[in-house]
């Protein structure tokens, strides 16, 4: 993909929401084909998953599981589509997506548009198909009377059809959606969930905010080691304002990109800190380049995932991710991912 730096111009003439279904029309006219190769070292197990690398594509950017086939073909070694709630939804008044150009970064308060979970049921039989991990991202719908509720019935309705679930309780665009992250909110959301998952259904993931207090780390792993959560993402895009640069930067939304970085790095610290490696970790937030994705695997990432520096580098960044890591890998003595993970001195 190293026509991107001649087409970005052009993406970026175009208001980001426009430019991003312009992506996505363009790579539906693209036949999936086999993914590149990569070295076996890359190869990795989480949850009783084999992925090919650990460098996957986050929730956010294939919405309704319309090209998973097309990022497996151009490196990425899973995919993760949704966020998709129960019913279809339009989101929020548009506009709603924003490129600080500056900063490397993005700030977005989508709010759950999608076509919702029935409209995706088919493609993700044709996802089950490919060589390759799709996971579906589940939410709730903002209107919903009951979101736990919207969860249970996500897990039902797409668990036949996912490789994993992820419970997003993240998103800041959703009123009131990460008070599910308190305490008791969480231990009523998890147990309806362990008790609505098919007994031979896909891993259970819980994608989690980088805006919490002190203690809420361990006590969100202690809850989630407790009701046979597989792993944790660490974390969607934040309501905080580090010091930005670009015209949109007092746009309301979750900030994504650079500038999360730091952050997200921390809560995945203390994530690693909270739960011992009793629970598997999954890094994103501000990952652009081989050496962020090998800092977070060092400080405890089993997987990483990134989007925002796709719209800056073009999808051919997985690749080069994933090719930087078996050269980290060979540097510095590791056989593979899984014996590097967690392996920072703190």
């Amino acid at each position: 993909m190293h026509l991107y730096p001649l087409i970005r111009p052009f993406a970026f003439a175009l208001d980001a929401e426009t430019a991003h279904r312009a992506a996505i029309r363009a790579l539906k006219l693209m036949p999936p084909h086999r993914p590149p190769s990569f070295p076996s070292s890359l190869r990795t197990r989480v949850a009783g998953i084999d992925f090919p690398t650990p460098v996957g594509l986050a929730a956010g950017f294939d919405k309704d599981a319309e090209v998973a086939g097309q990022m497996l073909s151009l490196g990425f070694g899973f995919v993760e589509v949704g966020t998709l709630t129960p019913r279809a939804q339009d989101g929020n008044p548009r506009p709603r997506l924003f490129r600080l150009k500056q900063d490397h970064a993005v700030i977005n308060r989508l709010g759950f548009n999608n076509r919702g979970q029935p409209a995706a049921y088919g493609r993700m039989i044709e996802c089950r198909r490919l060589p390759g991990v799709v996971g579906i991202n589940i939410g709730a719908n903002k209107d919903s009377a009951d979101r736990i509720a919207d969860y249970v019935a996500g897990v039902r309705a797409m668990a036949p059809v996912a490789k994993y679930l992820t419970i997003n309780i993240s998103s800041p665009n959703t009123p009131g959606l990460r008070q599910l992250q308190d305490e008791g909110a969480l231990r009523a959301l998890l147990t309806a969930i362990d008790e609505a998952r098919p007994a031979n259904g896909p891993p259970i993931f819980l994608k989690v905010a980088p805006d919490l207090g002190e203690g809420e780390p361990d006590q969100i792993a202690r809850i989630a080691i407790a009701h046979n959560v597989d792993a944790i993402i660490v974390a969607n895009t934040t309501v905080s304002r580090p010091p930005l640069t670009a015209r949109y930067a007092n746009e309301q939304g979750g900030l994504s990109g650079a500038p999360l970085k730091a952050l997200a790095l921390k809560a995945l610290r203390d994530f690693r800190s909270a739960s011992g490696g009793e629970i598997a970790l999954i890094g994103v937030g501000g990952i652009a380049n081989a050496d962020d994705a090998w800092e977070r695997i060092r400080a405890g990432a089993s997987l990483v995932q990134l989007y925002s520096a796709m719209v800056y580098d073009g999808p051919g960044i997985a690749r080069r991710i994933a090719r930087g890591l078996a050269q980290h890998l060979k540097r510095e003595g590791f056989a593979s991912i899984g014996e590097a993970v967690g392996t920072e001195k703190l």
